[in-house]
């Protein structure tokens, strides 16, 4: 039976230093459709607070021209920058037994360079690797700071 746990990542070079891009998700994630508005079409807290570790969120997004949603459980790693969104449901759970997609922030000189990751656990061998989400993940990073860079 072949390994049905996996990763991609990639990383995306940013404008924005890493506390601006981190922020947005930490602080001020109920602008998030604001700034990649392409993509995240709404955002609601199901528990706790908008910056708070732990807090559930209900994302409503469009991939691919098709209106999915996605609830997880936001977990951030002020240290280092991350931050990880634990999968709980969602549209991508009709492939996916587990989905946790990743950001993680590093200065790079002026700006910052975002590493992007999905980990993810298929529910069959036929599911194909989360490249479509990856790609998402890279264009609201891109939406993000170009928000930035306009303000």
């Amino acid at each position: 039976m072949a390994n049905l746990k996996g990763r991609v990542e990639t990383e995306v070079e940013l404008k924005a230093s890493p506390e601006q891009f981190y922020n947005m998700w930490r602080r001020t994630a109920h602008h998030l459709p604001n700034a990649a508005g392409h993509h995240i079409k709404a955002v609601e807290v199901h528990e706790g607070d908008w910056d708070t570790h732990g807090a559930v969120k209900f994302w409503n997004y469009t991939l691919d021209g098709k209106e999915e949603t996605f609830k997880e459980r936001l977990e951030f790693d002020d240290a280092t920058k991350t931050i990880k969104l634990v999968g709980l449901e969602g549209d991508v759970f009709k492939h996916y037994k587990t989905f946790t997609p990743i950001y993680e922030l590093a200065p790079k000189g002026q700006g910052s360079v975002a590493k992007a990751t999905i980990e993810y656990e298929k529910l069959s061998e036929d599911v194909p690797a989360p490249d479509r989400y990856l790609g998402m993940a890279v264009k609201i990073a891109q939406d993000i700071d170009a928000h930035h860079s306009k303000a």
